[in-house]
């Protein structure tokens, strides 16, 4: 199992865009997307993400989210048809003694609103996880400092991504440890509920004891000296001309659906 929110390194058309451009049209799909309402539209921003994805020769690490992102749709989708009482009635669940009250079910509005939360969510985490895989962790604290980000929030975002991938290897090698020593908690859904109370002490343990170390770590190191290092330059290259002309492509479909076809 490959490590989640983890830099690969590689000469993708994506890795030699500039972090800028990157963040600037991760900001874009992203912003867009929660503004919009509109099937189609992010239907098209999913488009975009999975060319961009095989351009890149990346699709299987878009591939390896799938059961996520369909597990994540599903619940949102059941939530929010049973939660929005909007429409007309498609499945009534409670029926309604009184012919003018609509009972309690699945409606049209809820289940629409299901479907396009779903589509937003599957935008935002792919974009974010395209942006992060094809940039290095040193591109990415510049990219962030070019936006006049506080340094401490820039830190405690590359530190927070850093941690992702250690605590999933963690995770793992508590979990082995645990089958080694004979641990079974069964199978199905309640083994796997069982499984994780020997697997989130330890790991909450180390977790903690990691965070002291990296304090020392950062004291030790001159942090709060507040000195500025010098970062490499940012480079653009033909990569970014084409991300400006994806830019003004996606901000004309936004605009042509929602305005024009309005």
């Amino acid at each position: 199992m490959s490590e989640i929110l983890q830099y690969i390194p590689g000469n993708s058309p994506l890795h030699t865009i500039n972090p800028v451009t990157k963040l600037l049209l991760v900001i874009l799909i992203v912003g867009l997307c929660v503004m919009s309402s509109q099937i189609p539209f992010l239907c098209f921003l999913i488009g975009v993400l999975i060319f961009g994805a095989l351009f890149s020769g990346l699709i299987r690490e878009i591939i390896s989210q799938i059961p996520f992102l369909l597990l994540l749709s599903f619940f949102l989708v059941v939530l929010t048809s049973l939660t929005v009482q909007e429409g007309a009635l498609l499945l009534p669940i409670l029926p309604s003694t009184d012919p003018s009250i609509q009972g309690f079910g699945i409606t049209m509005g809820g289940l629409m609103f299901g479907i396009i939360l779903s589509l937003r969510f599957i935008v935002m985490i792919t974009a974010f996880q395209l942006f992060v895989i094809t940039t290095k962790p040193s591109d990415l604290v510049t990219g962030l400092l070019a936006f006049r980000l506080p340094v401490d929030y820039v830190l405690m975002l590359l530190i927070a991504l850093r941690f992702i991938p250690s605590l999933q290897l963690e995770a793992r090698r508590i979990h082995e440890a645990q089958l080694c020593r004979g641990y079974n908690p069964g199978t199905g859904i309640s083994g796997k509920i069982r499984s994780m109370k020997p697997i989130m002490i330890p790991l909450v343990a180390n977790s903690l004891a990691k965070t002291q170390v990296l304090g020392l770590t950062l004291d030790m190191r001159g942090y709060r000296a507040r000195k500025k290092l010098p970062f490499h330059k940012l480079v653009f290259g033909p990569g970014d001309m084409i991300s400006a002309i994806l830019i003004l492509i996606i901000l004309g479909a936004f605009l042509y659906l929602h305005f024009f076809m309005a």
